[in-house]
This record gives C-alpha cells, sequence and structure tokens, in this order.
C-alpha cells in the first residue's frame, strides 16, 4: 500500500532534493529585491526558469498534505484562482504516486492523468526519488515545472504579481524581512519538519530529541504569540501559513500518530486560539478537510499503523463553533 517510512535505527532525514525550476516574471532572475543571508535571495537564478503565463501552469496539490496545503492557501489569498488552475490529488496514495481517485473516472480533468507521477515522467523518464506534492505542472506539454515547496509560494507572490487580486496582503514584508526568515527556519525545522522527525523516528533517542525541540519550539511560538497577533506583528506573512498548516494537523493527527503528545494544541491556550483565528480567516480555514488529513496520515502510514484503522476522535467541532 505505501512506503517504509521509518528506518530502524536512525532518525528521520527528509530528503529537500527537489526540481529546482521556477516561475519568473523575468528569465533567469527574481523579482525578490531581498539581498540578506536567509534562504531566499533576490537576483540571478542559477536553475531553469519558466514564463509567468496565466492559464498555462496547473497546480497540483492535495490538501491531506501540509506542504501542498499552504501553496492553496497562498494561491487564494493572492487571487489567483483564475490564473493558475489547481488540481486535487486524493488523500490516500499508494508507495508511488499521489491520485486523483476522487476525480470523476480517476482522472484529473485538465492534465488527463489519473497520477501524479505521470506528470514527473513525461519530463523525467528515469525521475528517481518521491512524487511529492505540490507540484506545477505545464499544461500543453504534461510536464512536471517543479516540486520546490518553499520556492512555489515565495514566487506566486513575487512573481505573478502583475495577475494578482488588487491590494494583495504583503506575505514577505521588506521591513521585518531578516527576523521572519530567522522564525520560518525555526519553524520549519523544529515544528513543520519536527512532527515529521518525532513520528518516523528510528530510534528512542531520536524521538525523544525531536520531542523535545518540537515542544521547546512551540513554547517558545506561545510566548511570542503572547503580545502579538500574528508571528511579525499585526499583519498576515508566509510565516504564519507555514506554521498554520502543522497547528491546524496537531490534534488530528501529530498528538497521536506522530506521538507529539507532551499535550495537545487545545491545552496550548495562546496558539490555540491564533490558529483558531486564522482558520475563521478567509483563505484559510476552507482549505482544510480533516477527513481528508486523517485518511491520509493513518491509511498511507502502513508502518506506523498496519491496520489502517482511522480514529473517530479528537472532537475537531471547536474550530466550527461560534
Amino acid at each position: 500500500m505505501s512506503a517504509s517510512y521509518v528506518n530502524s535505527g536512525e532518525e528521520y532525514d527528509r530528503d529537500m532534493r527537489y526540481v529546482p525550476d521556477r516561475i519568473t516574471a523575468e528569465p533567469g532572475v527574481s523579482a525578490d529585491p531581498y539581498r540578506g543571508e536567509g534562504y531566499h535571495r533576490g537576483g540571478a537564478i542559477e536553475a531553469p526558469t519558466w514564463p509567468v503565463e496565466p492559464g498555462r501552469y496547473r497546480l497540483v496539490a492535495a490538501p491531506a498534505c501540509p506542504w501542498a496545503n499552504r501553496s492553496i492557501i497562498v494561491r487564494g489569498l493572492l487571487g489567483l484562482e483564475d490564473v493558475i488552475s489547481l488540481g486535487k490529488p486524493g488523500p490516500v496514495h499508494d508507495e508511488s504516486s499521489w491520485n486523483f481517485h476522487l476525480d470523476p473516472g480517476g482522472v484529473d480533468p485538465v492534465l488527463g492523468i489519473e497520477r501524479v507521477q505521470q506528470a514527473y515522467f513525461a519530463r523525467f523518464p528515469d525521475y528517481p526519488r518521491g512524487i511529492t506534492v505540490p507540484a506545477i505542472v505545464d499544461v500543453p506539454s504534461g510536464k512536471l515545472v517543479t516540486n520546490d515547496f518553499p520556492w512555489i509560494t515565495h514566487d506566486l507572490f513575487f512573481e505573478w504579481r502583475d495577475h494578482q487580486r488588487p491590494d494583495p496582503p504583503d506575505l514577505w514584508p521588506d521591513d521585518c524581512r531578516e527576523e521572519m526568515e530567522e522564525v520560518m527556519q525555526r519553524v520549519f525545522t523544529d515544528v513543520n519538519n519536527g512532527v515529521y522527525r518525532c513520528g518516523f523516528a528510528g530510534t528512542q533517542e531520536s524521538y525523544a530529541e525531536a520531542h523535545d525541540r518540537l515542544f521547546a519550539a512551540l513554547d517558545w511560538l506561545e510566548e511570542r504569540l503572547a503580545d502579538r497577533r500574528y508571528l511579525m506583528g499585526d499583519a498576515i506573512t508566509e510565516a504564519d501559513i507555514r506554521l498554520f498548516t502543522t497547528l491546524v494537523r496537531f490534534d488530528a493527527v501529530y498528538h497521536g500518530h506522530f506521538k507529539c503528545n507532551r499535550n495537545k494544541l487545545t491545552e496550548m491556550p495562546v496558539l490555540h486560539a491564533y490558529t483558531r483565528d486564522l482558520f475563521r480567516t478567509p483563505g484559510f480555514g476552507e482549505t482544510i478537510d480533516f477527513d481528508q488529513i486523517k485518511a491520509h496520515y493513518y491509511v498511507c502510514h502502513t508502518d506506523i499503523n498496519p491496520s489502517r484503522i482511522i480514529p473517530r476522535g479528537p472532537d475537531l467541532s471547536l474550530w466550527y463553533d461560534a
């Protein structure tokens, strides 16, 4: 049914090698003016670039996946729905590929494929790594453009500005960019990827280390958000989107399935209130399907949950209560 995610005797190490291509407003050049020391830098781009063309690309993003969920949120917040179409793989995949089993006939209505793998193989017949989402596909050729998830959302903001809705949110504000890069790096390392380092740990020691780092980061975030509405102040940024997609899944899957169980999100009053606030913000909550999220984790990770039984709890009505 699915690949093995836990390597006995080893800590979990996420493979961050993605197809590096980017879609840019100018060939070979980033529109991001930032020149700091963080991961995202402006200027010349060494990777291949594709042109910004409304209607040419399809964002393939499974709502169940937190990495893909962030791209769905950014696309909506920027008003790019009529510019970049959206394909939604279902939550349950096998060891080879995500697929479109929820679409009529099990086929993506635009790309005409049953499996995301087909877009990868159209570009790279011998693609050696995992078939991941989000992925951007060139509709005319049916070929994968990129699956490099941090750059996908970055470039939706900076490169597609001429096609965004009027007055879109400033997801990458200049006045706090350096600090935001630092916050996002810790969120990625200890929270976004931290829950996976807990769940896929192959030793007691690596699990304990990941668990303690995760909750140290959550305690830090609880304190940081005690006197501000969002991570960088009074406005939503990319940092909030990245944190939200992990926190909203925390009690439903990570607390139990990934053994992130010092406490639940509901037992951290500031982080819980922050996540509920974002959930009720247009563009966030409507992208969340808890049934798909639970099905993805509990059915696909058979080395963690070999019975594939999906738990009935926890009570998720609090997300929808007034």
